[in-house]
């Protein structure tokens, strides 16, 4: 049995697209995944699971998520070790940040530079941005809300082809923590 996080991207925002968090437990817990235990509204639940893998994973609650809500709901499953390395690989200083200033962005599949060449990251300082596995990491000192520097990266060029979901720090790290074997 692995232990993952489901990241649901978009849900329960503005009223909008509503899955409730015991309704995707019990969801969840229908596909035959075990210890199943959300995180906030916003769309995280962390789970054990005896089959597939982190694709395999994501496409079955996708399709689930669809056919019991009905509308289609962008998943990422990923394991405690990547969500574990994520952590541990922060290029910026996170012990001394505040939560709100730094996020993960977490990808379906790997980027590379090329994606983001035509963002000139000077013009946005001090937001900065750095690449990672499958994984982008944003320090926004201001907030996510009021980043100049994350309405570029979120633009539909820049993620064309691509699932993409950003968690705040805490969440970040919380993850990490709920998907630790106990």
């Amino acid at each position: 049995m692995t232990t993952y996080a489901a990241l649901l991207r978009g849900i329960n925002v503005g009223g909008a697209r509503k899955v409730p968090m015991a309704e995707l437990r019990t969801l969840m817990e229908g596909l035959g995944h075990a210890g199943v235990r959300s995180h906030l509204q916003s769309g995280q639940a962390v789970f054990t699971a005896g089959h597939g893998d982190e694709e395999s994973l994501a496409a079955e609650l996708t399709a689930a998520i669809e056919e019991h809500f009905g509308f289609s709901v962008d998943v990422i499953v990923r394991d405690h070790a990547y969500l574990a390395a994520i952590a541990d690989a922060c290029p910026f200083p996170a012990a001394d940040l505040e939560g709100k200033q730094l996020h993960v962005t977490y990808f379906s599949e790997p980027i590379d530079a090329d994606r983001f060449a035509a963002i000139d990251q000077g013009a946005f300082l001090p937001e900065e941005f750095r690449l990672g596995d499958r994984a982008l990491y944003l320090y926004a000192p201001n907030g996510l809300g009021r980043s100049k520097l994350a309405e570029q990266l979120a633009r539909p060029r820049v993620n064309k082809g691509l699932i993409a979901t950003t968690r705040n720090w805490n969440t970040v790290v919380k993850l990490v923590e709920m998907t630790a074997a106990d």
